[in-house]
């Protein structure tokens, strides 16, 4: 069956080969028309100008013309009056008219190139082949339709059209015609005119050669030409554009030499030396490491492998006899070459696919052959086939009923055996249910029978696999704790009044640094990557500190106050293995606790907002965590806390060092917390339990301690809060100076005392309330204040 544009584009589509763009070549000639020019007589009125009558089969009209090619006998693409062209001087979209030059009526043009956009070449007409039909619709004869392909990287087959010709033919079922290729070889054998020596294999599995003398260089026929275009290429000469062609047409990248500048005519693949360079094609010294390929002659490199050729020997109009390329080498090396020296080109596009090592045999033929016929040359006999890394691919046994399982669809035997047969794929029946199958060459992406259940479906087609429901129950969720507490983290911070950022998670080194005063990385060096895009995502991160850091100091010029916090990775090197990986939530506040109001009086935020925040998400979290006092390196000595939960440290708090905020240009103070999640994740609880309210009331009481000033808050109520009876207690006043004694502070706190069963009496309470005196003063030395 033959498929209309629109529905051959859709069936390619599913197929896995979806069309970018089509573009319609002539599609707007509908008032163009092949010509034959039979007078052309000069202007009467202008020196440049001349009268041009054109036959069209049912009339002859006479234009003015003012291209200094026309000549009688021509073959050419007239325009009638309304036909839509380019215009010649602008370059944008016209309408024909009639118009009068100089004193003469024009009703048509005589069209460039240009003109119908087919090319940029105003210079002079578009002269048609001599067996042009007259009076026959342009369109007819050089229209064209051209499917820009979205080729994915498993198919490297398809970077060709030969390979999206045998896609057609076997969606469409109809046959493929290959160009047959045939030319006469001269008497000369190829083995005595060169020689190639493959030293690295490793690299190059296969390298061929040809060699054609007695070539002319010149121009390429129009119909090449018009090919390259329609490919997006340009035309140069006939050597370089068949070399072009034939990739464009079997997808294997060829490379034509100047044969006479080869020294010793012989050809050596191998790495490149300590400081050798080579300047390329387009006239730039490329400096070569160890680790690339070159293509060298017994003297000195003369191409990249698989990028790019060199000047040293490119084909030029002196040329009379080329030695031409075609040779498979390994994807990684070209990439890497092609990244180092940042310069891709389509030949290395498609060798980074990874080309078939049988392909360069069949490309250098055709190349070879046009060669002959299109630029006169004299092909010497045979070619140079090196071949160090040939393999022997075995077949495929492949059961049919693969194609049930993977695609619950039913199909019969013969129906897979004609759809694998019309890809290529040589089947042959090794029981009446299984097939042993030989995959065709160009198909390096098949290697099981998976593979070949999918070409199955690629061409019966996706849309003809039965909609089933599920016979089987769905199976249970399978909860993950850390993603459940970390979105309740980040629902509980935002409701705090946080925002919550995502940063990358590579960064640079001098980034990691500046988190502490004096720019010294402590610990191991972070894990870097070995091909970063940018020096600022060159290492993974080991902390969120930095980035949090960084938008703080982007953003205060635009904002009072600023709230952050992220959850995401750290990564923490390893001998010999991969980082570590821990899930860490880090925020941090700057500027004002809340926005300017008539009511309130702008307060900046501190140490408790962050804590405040922090203690708010946890208790939802059903964790009591206690604040130790402690040191960290980026942040303020005696403004730090280690978060600490049932004696395990999970994190720290505290206000930033200003040597740290300096280090990013930022203003403080700025506090900050960081929190290991997975530390945390053990005791985190399913959230705050309902619980009854008390029935029987609280007696309060009020308790001034005088302590040392380095006594903390926390190891006081630590030991009030292990008394029965104690529901709750606040410290509600601090006080230094010279009501207490030197080296001495007080603090107020509020104790509240309840039972869940009676009513407290004084005695009970005043019995508690003794005890837990006399254990502060042993513990801490605390006594009442007068």
């Amino acid at each position: 069956m033959t498929l209309p544009r629109d529905d051959l584009a859709r069936r390619l589509a599913q197929a896995g080969l979806e069309a970018g763009s089509v573009e319609i070549i002539g599609g707007q000639w509908d008032k163009i028309q092949v010509g034959h020019v039979t007078e052309v007589k000069p202007h009467p009125n202008a020196d440049r100008l001349r009268l041009v009558t054109v036959a069209l089969g049912d009339r002859m009209p006479t234009v003015v013309c003012g291209a200094p090619n026309v000549a009688v006998g021509q073959k050419i693409a007239f325009a009638s009056v309304g036909a839509k062209l380019v215009d010649g001087h602008t370059g944008q979209p016209a309408t024909l008219k009639p118009a009068k030059i100089r004193g003469v009526v024009s009703e048509g043009m005589v069209c460039s190139e240009k003109e119908l956009g087919l090319s940029g070449d105003h210079t002079g007409i578009l002269v048609l082949p001599a067996d042009a039909p007259v009076g026959a619709a342009l369109a007819d004869l050089l229209g064209d339709t051209i499917f820009d392909i979205e080729v994915t990287p498993n198919r490297p087959d398809c970077l060709s059209v030969i390979g999206i010709a045998r896609e057609v033919s076997a969606l469409t079922s109809q046959p493929l015609h290959l160009p047959q290729i045939a030319y006469k070889e001269g008497r000369e054998q190829v083995s005595g005119l060169a020689s190639v020596d493959v030293v690295d294999p490793d690299l190059c599995p296969r390298y061929c050669a040809g060699v054609i003398t007695n070539v002319k260089i010149g121009p390429s026929p129009e119909w090449l030409q018009r090919r390259l275009q329609a490919g997006g290429m340009r035309p140069i000469n006939n050597v370089v554009d068949i070399t072009n062609y034939v990739m464009l047409e079997h997808g294997q990248p060829l490379h034509a030499f100047d044969y006479a500048k080869l020294t010793d005519r012989k050809i050596v693949v191998r790495r490149a030396r300590q400081g050798e360079s080579l300047t390329s094609l387009d006239g730039v010294e490329r400096p070569l490491n160890c680790e690339m390929l070159v293509i060298a002659d017994s003297r000195r490199p003369v191409a990249l492998a698989g990028v790019m050729g060199g000047a040293n020997s490119e084909v030029s109009e002196a040329t009379t006899a080329v030695l031409l390329e075609s040779a498979n080498f390994k994807r990684e090396s070209v990439r890497e070459t092609a990244a180092a020296l940042n310069m891709r080109s389509e030949a290395s596009a498609r060798f980074e696919k990874g080309l078939s090592p049988e392909l360069p045999v069949p490309a250098l033929r055709r190349a070879m052959q046009l060669m002959v016929e299109l630029a006169g040359g004299e092909a010497a006999s045979g070619i140079i086939d090196v071949y160090p890394g040939k393999r022997e691919r075995p077949p495929i046994l492949f059961p049919a009923s693969e194609t049930k399982r993977l695609l619950g669809m039913e199909l019969p035997v013969e129906k897979i055996k004609s759809v694998l047969e019309s890809l290529g794929f040589g089947v042959e029946m090794a029981a009446p249910a299984q097939m042993s199958v030989n995959v065709p060459w160009w198909r390096t992406d098949v290697s099981q029978g998976a593979d070949l259940v999918e070409e199955v479906a690629r061409i019966v087609g996706y849309d003809q696999i039965p909609t089933t429901i599920m016979d089987a129950p769905i199976p249970p969720l399978e909860p993950s704790p850390l993603l459940s507490m970390k979105r309740t983290l980040t629902d509980l911070l935002v409701a705090a009044g946080m925002q919550e950022v995502i940063t990358y998670s590579l960064i640079s080194l001098e980034g990691l640094k500046r988190t502490t005063p004096d720019l010294d990385l402590p610990g191991p060096k972070p894990v870097r990557v070995s091909n970063p895009m940018s020096r600022e995502h060159e290492y993974l991160r080991t902390s969120l500190r930095p980035r949090l850091l960084f938008h703080i100091a982007q953003n205060q010029r635009f904002e009072e106050g600023i709230k952050l916090f992220e959850i995401g990775h750290v990564y923490y090197p390893r001998h010999s293995d991969l980082p570590q990986e821990v899930e860490t939530l880090c925020g941090a506040m700057w500027g004002l606790k809340q926005e300017m109001s008539w009511r309130t009086k702008p307060m900046p935020a501190d140490f408790y907002d962050a804590k405040g925040a922090l203690d708010a998400a946890l208790v939802r979290l059903g964790v009591e965590a206690k604040y130790v006092k402690a040191e960290d390196v980026g942040l303020r000595s005696g403004a730090c806390a280690d978060i600490v939960v049932r004696g395990l440290k999970i994190g720290v708090i505290g206000e930033v060092h200003p040597k740290v905020v300096e280090n990013f240009d930022a203003a403080g103070p700025v506090f900050l917390f960081e929190i290991d999640l997975e530390k945390l994740l053990p005791h985190a609880g399913t959230g705050v339990e309902y619980k009854p309210l008390p029935r029987f009331p609280a007696t309060v009481r009020d308790m001034a301690l005088v302590v040392d000033l380095g006594v903390q808050y926390q190891s006081i109520v630590d030991i009030v809060q292990d008394f029965p009876l104690v529901s709750r207690v606040a410290l509600f006043d601090v006080y230094s100076g010279e009501q207490v004694p030197r080296g001495k502070k007080s603090l107020a706190f509020r104790i509240w005392y309840q039972s869940p069963d009676h009513t407290l009496t004084d005695e009970e309470v005043n019995g508690v309330q003794q005890r837990m005196l006399s254990a502060l003063e042993s513990k801490l030395g605390a006594v009442l204040r007068a």
